[in-house]
């Protein structure tokens, strides 16, 4: 699917099949899954909330998450989970925008270290590709989450994926309600997004493609 916008006019031209060797066609209003475009959205739904003086930047993230308070860090990525120093510091929320609150995908065999193992045992799907019915609740997330260690010091390194998970949780509690409600009433509607969500009505699935062929 291609889209040109010069000078007012848009022209969109469809090309191809919903599934790969099928025989039913793709169409404009076709729905895809897009996993990792929620990060920015969902940045984006933390700075409203900075702008409305709910959330803070460099604020501990602490105050809405205790899951994450007195935080340990391994000496060693590859060490064992016990083998840990004090964080030096609170993880912030622009740690969590900048994906170095100290816990994210190693890239590489998914596990490889005690850390990556301790994760897949608490059913985090903190790496590799979204699984959303095999994650817990948000609650139960970040409360299995908290028994885990760091990978490194806030602020030290950057690591993948993990700080939008935590950043997702962190809105929710901020706005007092749950994320899709919050991005849906506060970003989907107001740019007239209809067809975004994180799920799909029964009565759009018929444009839904599948996932795999």
């Amino acid at each position: 699917m291609t889209l040109v916008s010069r000078r007012g006019e848009v022209e969109v031209d469809v090309i191809g099949a919903k599934a790969a060797g099928g025989s039913e066609p793709l169409r404009r209003d076709s729905l895809f899954r897009i996993s990792s475009m929620t990060k920015p959205i969902s940045a984006a739904a933390a700075m409203i909330l900075v702008e409305e003086s709910r959330l803070q930047l460099d604020e501990p993230v602490d105050r809405l998450l205790p899951e994450l308070s007195d935080r340990r860090v391994l000496r060693r990525i590859d060490g064992p989970l016990d083998d840990t120093v004090p964080a030096r510091r609170a993880i912030t929320l622009r740690d969590l925008l900048t994906f170095r609150m100290g816990f994210g995908l190693l890239w590489g065999p998914q596990d490889a270290t005690p850390i990556q193992r301790a994760a897949r045992d608490l059913h985090l799907v903190a790496f590799g590709p979204p699984a959303p019915r095999a994650q817990p609740a948000p609650d139960v997330w970040m409360r299995r989450f908290g028994t885990l260690p760091l990978m490194h010091q806030p602020g030290e390194a950057w690591l993948y994926n993990t700080g939008s998970d935590v950043l997702g949780v962190l809105v929710a509690r901020a706005a007092g309600q749950p994320l899709e409600t919050f991005l849906g009433e506060r970003i989907f509607e107001p740019l007239d997004m209809k067809d975004t969500g994180f799920s799909v009505p029964a009565s759009k699935h018929a444009r839904l493609l599948p996932s795999r062929p």
